[in-house]
C-alpha cells in the first residue's frame, strides 16, 4: 500500500507528494485535470495513478490543493478570507459558495451572522480541527439578496409576525400593528424588512407592503408563488396606457415596404386557451414543382421600440409565465391578445422566413423578410391533429402521406395541413439522422373548475399536430442564426444572441454508461458530440417501450446541460445544430424581440451592436427564464397537493421517481402526481444511499428500492402550505402514520423535515434529485 511503479523503479508516497507538491506550486492559478497530471509526472501504472488521486484528495483536505471538480485541480492561492453566497438550508447546513468557483464551505447557524438565503457575504475560514470538515464563518454582509419576503400573517395583541413557508429565517419576522397594512391572521402578505439582525437586536422587523388576501384562495395562492420569486402579479397602469394607445392600423408606408402575403393561405396552430398567436404558417405550390413554406411570426418589434416603457417592462420581466390555470404576460394584454397576435381574418404585421422546399423538405432557397399576412384559419393542435388521423397520416416515419382519395382529403384545408405535416417529417427525420436528441418528453397538465380547483390530473405528449409546427419552428431559429452567425473565414460575425447547449456533462454520462450496462444496454460515451447524441438516441430507442425507459431516461437527462442565452455561439448539441437562436416567439420572450430588431439593423445596412450589452441582456433573460420555471413548478406542486387533498388514506399504484438520501420520489400511475416517502417512514431496516446506482439498500434484510420500480403506496398528507405530498408503503397492514387529517395547513411555523439518521452515502458522487 501506498507505492507504485514509474519507468521500471518504485515510488512511494513521500516522493509522489513531493513531485505533486512541485508540479502544483510551479503553476499557480492554473487547473489540471487527472490526465494532464498523469502525462506531466509520467505516472503510467494505475497503482501510480489511485495513489496520486488518494494523495491530491488529501492535499485538497489540508487545503493545499482546491478540488475544482470531480477531476480536476488546482494550487489554492486564496487567503482566509473570502467572498461568496451564502446558502441557507432549512436543516441547518448552512454552507458559503466562493465567488471563484471552488466547492461550498460549511457554515453553522452560530456562525453566519444571520445572513439569508443568497446573500453576498465576506467570510473567514475557521482552524480546521482533526478529521473535520473545512468551516468558514460570516465577517460581514456585503448585500442582500433581497428584502421583501412573502407568508402568512399572524397577528396577536400585541406583535404580528411573518411566518415563511420555507423556514427561510432562523426567527419570524416581527411586524408592528401599525404597519400592517389592514393584514389579519392567516392572510398572504409581502412584507419589506425595515431592521435587519445585528450584534444588539437579533430580530428582523418588517412592515407590509401588500396584503394578497386569504390563504387558501386560488388567486392569492398563484400571486403568492409569483411574489415568493420576486415576479409581477400585477401589470402597471402606465405601462398598460402606453399599449392602449397603439392601435395596430396598417399604413400605407407599411405597406409598401412589405411583402404582401395575404393572398397565399396561411393558419395558425396553438393550444385551445391560448389567445396569444406569435406564429403562422403558410404554403402554396410553386409552378417549378417546389413548395414555398412561410413561417410568419408576430412583428411585435414594429410596436415595440426599444427603450419605450413597454420595452423596459417588457425586458424586466424577460419572459411569460406559464402558471397551471393562467398567464402572466411579458407584454401587455392589448398587444400580446390583439395588435401583435396573428388572429384569423385580420391583416397583421409579421416577420417572415420564407422557404423554397423539395419534396423531401431540403431547403432549396429562403428569403428573411417583412410581410403582411392574413390568416385563413385558427387551429387548436387537437383539431388538427384529428384532421390528420382522420386521414390516416399520423404514423411519424416521415414517409410520404398517401395520395390524396378520389373525393381529396377529408375535413376542410386538408391537403395544406397533410402537407406540411409530411414535410415536417422529413425534415424531423433529417434532424434525427444529424444527430439531434429524441427525448420525448411528457407534460404534466390539469384540468379545473371555475374556481381554480384542479378537477383532473393527466399527461399530454407531443403528437404529430405540435410536431409540426415545431419543426418549422427550429428551421426558422436555425435558418436567422446561420443567416448572421455564418460568415467567410477570417471575419467576424455580427453580434447576436443564441441559444446555447453545451455538450453533457462526461461525468454524468459515464455514470449512465455504468448504469445502463447492468441493466443489460450498450451505451457508449464519446468525445464527439455526433457519436454522443447517435449513442443516447439507440439508448432511448431500446429502451423506450420497456418498464425501465422512463428510469434511464431521467438519469440520461440529469446528464444534460441547461440551454441558455450568449452572444457567444458555441451550438447546440441537443437539436445538433451549429447555429441557433430564438425568433419565432416574441411575444412572450424577450430574446425573439433581440434578435427581430437586430436582424432588421443588419438588413438596413447597420453595423454590429455593443457585444458586451448584449451578453449583459442575454444573462438576464437566462436568469429570469429559470425563476419563472421554478415559478410554474411550484404552481404545479400546489395544484397536485390540492388536487390529492381528498385521498388522504387511498391507497395507488406507482413507481419510484427519485431517490434520495432523506426519502423516496414516488408517482402515482393513475394520476402522475409526485410524493415523497420519508426516510424516517422506512422502518424496516437501516438503508444505505447508492448514488451511483439510484437506489436505497437495506444493510439487513437487503431490501432494494430502486429508481423506476413499481412501489404500492399510501397518501399519508397533503400539506398545501408547504406544497408537499407525504406517502408511506402500503404493505397491506394497518398504518399509523396515515394523517386522516386531510389537507393539513398549519397555522404554527411549518415544521422542519427530520435529519435521516438511518442512511449514509456509499459512494461520493454528483448531486441526486431533490
Amino acid at each position: 500500500m501506498g507505492k507504485g511503479k514509474k519507468g521500471g523503479k518504485r515510488m512511494n508516497k513521500k516522493q509522489l507528494t513531493e513531485q505533486l507538491e512541485q508540479f502544483f506550486s510551479t503553476q499557480p492559478g492554473k487547473t489540471f485535470s487527472f490526465k494532464e497530471i498523469f502525462r506531466s509526472l509520467k505516472l503510467n501504472t494505475h497503482p501510480l495513478k489511485m495513489l496520486a488521486i488518494d494523495i491530491m484528495e488529501e492535499m485538497a483536505w489540508d487545503d493545499y490543493l482546491v478540488r475544482v471538480s470531480d477531476n480536476s485541480y488546482k494550487l489554492n492561492t486564496e487567503g482566509q478570507v473570502f467572498e461568496g453566497t451564502f446558502i441557507r438550508k432549512t436543516n441547518g447546513k448552512n454552507s458559503i459558495k466562493p465567488d471563484e468557483g471552488d466547492k461550498p464551505v460549511f457554515c453553522s447557524e452560530r456562525n453566519s451572522l444571520f445572513a439569508l438565503n443568497g446573500d453576498h457575504v465576506k467570510a473567514s475560514l475557521m482552524a480546521r480541527r482533526s478529521h473535520h470538515i473545512r468551516e468558514a464563518q460570516v465577517i460581514e454582509i456585503i448585500s442582500h439578496a433581497k428584502d421583501q419576503f412573502v407568508g402568512r400573517l399572524r397577528v396577536d395583541k400585541d406583535m404580528a409576525f411573518l411566518i415563511t413557508p420555507d423556514n427561510t429565517f432562523a426567527t419570524d419576522i416581527l411586524i408592528p400593528k401599525r404597519k400592517l397594512k389592514g393584514g389579519k391572521t392567516d392572510d398572504k402578505a409581502v412584507v419589506k424588512i425595515t431592521q435587519w439582525p445585528d450584534a444588539e437586536h437579533k430580530n428582523l422587523v418588517g412592515e407590509v407592503v401588500d396584503v394578497l388576501g386569504k390563504t387558501g384562495d386560488n388567486d392569492v395562492e398563484m400571486n403568492t408563488i409569483l411574489a415568493q420569486y420576486g415576479l409581477p402579479y400585477v401589470y402597471p397602469k402606465k405601462v398598460e396606457e402606453a399599449a392602449d394607445k397603439i392601435t395596430g392600423k396598417i399604413t400605407k408606408a407599411d405597406e409598401a415596404e412589405r411583402e404582401d402575403c395575404r393572398n397565399t393561405w396561411t393558419c395558425t396552430i396553438d393550444p385551445k386557451d391560448a389567445k396569444d398567436f406569435d406564429d403562422a404558417l403558410s404554403i402554396k405550390k410553386l409552378d417549378n414543382g417546389l413548395y414555398e413554406v412561410g413561417v410568419h411570426i408576430a412583428d411585435v418589434s414594429h410596436y415595440v421600440k426599444e427603450g419605450d416603457i413597454i420595452d423596459k417592462e417588457a425586458q424586466k420581466r424577460a419572459t411569460s409565465i406559464y402558471l397551471v390555470d393562467r398567464t402572466i404576460p411579458m407584454l401587455p394584454e392589448r398587444l400580446c391578445n390583439f395588435v401583435c397576435s396573428l388572429r384569423p381574418d385580420e391583416d397583421k404585421l409579421a416577420y417572415s422566413v420564407i422557404f423554397n422546399l423539395d419534396d423531401q423538405a431540403n431547403v432549396k432557397a429562403f428569403r428573411i423578410v417583412h410581410t403582411i399576412i392574413r390568416s385563413n384559419r385558427r387551429f387548436c393542435y387537437e383539431e388538427a391533429q384529428q384532421l390528420l388521423e382522420d386521414n390516416g397520416v399520423v404514423d411519424g416515419t416521415g414517409e410520404p402521406a398517401p395520395p390524396a382519395p378520389a373525393g381529396g382529403y377529408k375535413g376542410e384545408y386538408a391537403t395544406e395541413i397533410i402537407t406540411l405535416d409530411r414535410l415536417a417529417k422529413q425534415l424531423r427525420k433529417q434532424r434525427f439522422k444529424n444527430g439531434s436528441v429524441k427525448f420525448d418528453r411528457e407534460e404534466l397538465h390539469f384540468d379545473v373548475d371555475e374556481k381554480g380547483h384542479p378537477t383532473r390530473c393527466y399527461f399530454k405528449r407531443s403528437k404529430d399536430a405540435n410536431k409540426l409546427v415545431e419543426e418549422f419552428m427550429l428551421l426558422a431559429n436555425k435558418t436567422v442564426a446561420e443567416s448572421v452567425g455564418k460568415v467567410k473565414k477570417g471575419r467576424k460575425p455580427k453580434t447576436l444572441p443564441y441559444r446555447i447547449h453545451d455538450n453533457p456533462d462526461p461525468q454524468k454520462l459515464e455514470t449512465l454508461r455504468q448504469f445502463v450496462v447492468k441493466l443489460g444496454y450498450k451505451f457508449g460515451s464519446s468525445s464527439t458530440k455526433g457519436a454522443t447524441a447517435r449513442s443516447l438516441n439507440k439508448l432511448m430507442d431500446e429502451c423506450g417501450n420497456k418498464p425501465e425507459g422512463k428510469m434511464i431516461e431521467t438519469v440520461a437527462l440529469r446528464a444534460m446541460m441547461k440551454a441558455r442565452y450568449s452572444v457567444h455561439n458555441i451550438g447546440h448539441f441537443g437539436l445538433a445544430f451549429d447555429y441557433y437562436t430564438h425568433f419565432t416567439s416574441p411575444i412572450r420572450r424577450y430574446p425573439d424581440t433581440m434578435v427581430h430588431r437586430l436582424l432588421t439593423k443588419y438588413q438596413a445596412g447597420g453595423r454590429s451592436a455593443n457585444e458586451k450589452h448584449y451578453e449583459m441582456l442575454c444573462e438576464h433573460c437566462s436568469d429570469m427564464e429559470l425563476v419563472a420555471q421554478s415559478a410554474e413548478r411550484d404552481s404545479i406542486k400546489y395544484k397536485m397537493v390540492e388536487f390529492m387533498g381528498d385521498k388522504v388514506g387511498n391507497s395507488y399504484d406507482a413507481h419510484i421517481s427519485g431517490i434520495t438520501s432523506y426519502g423516496i420520489y414516488a408517482e402515482i400511475d393513475e394520476n402522475h402526481c409526485e410524493g415523497m416517502v420519508p426516510m424516517r417512514d422506512l422502518d424496516d431496516d437501516y438503508y444505505d444511499f447508492d448514488e451511483r446506482n439510484f437506489c436505497l439498500v437495506g444493510r439487513r434484510r437487503h431490501h432494494r428500492y430502486q429508481l423506476g420500480d413499481p412501489i404500492r403506496i399510501k397518501v399519508a398528507k397533503a400539506n398545501l402550505e408547504r406544497k408537499q405530498l407525504d406517502f408511506a408503503i402500503d404493505n397491506g397492514k394497518a398504518d399509523k402514520k396515515v394523517d386522516k387529517d386531510k389537507v393539513t395547513e398549519e397555522t404554527t411555523k411549518a415544521e422542519k423535515p427530520a435529519k435521516p439518521r438511518r442512511t449514509r452515502k456509499t459512494k461520493k458522487s454528483s448531486k441526486s434529485k431533490d
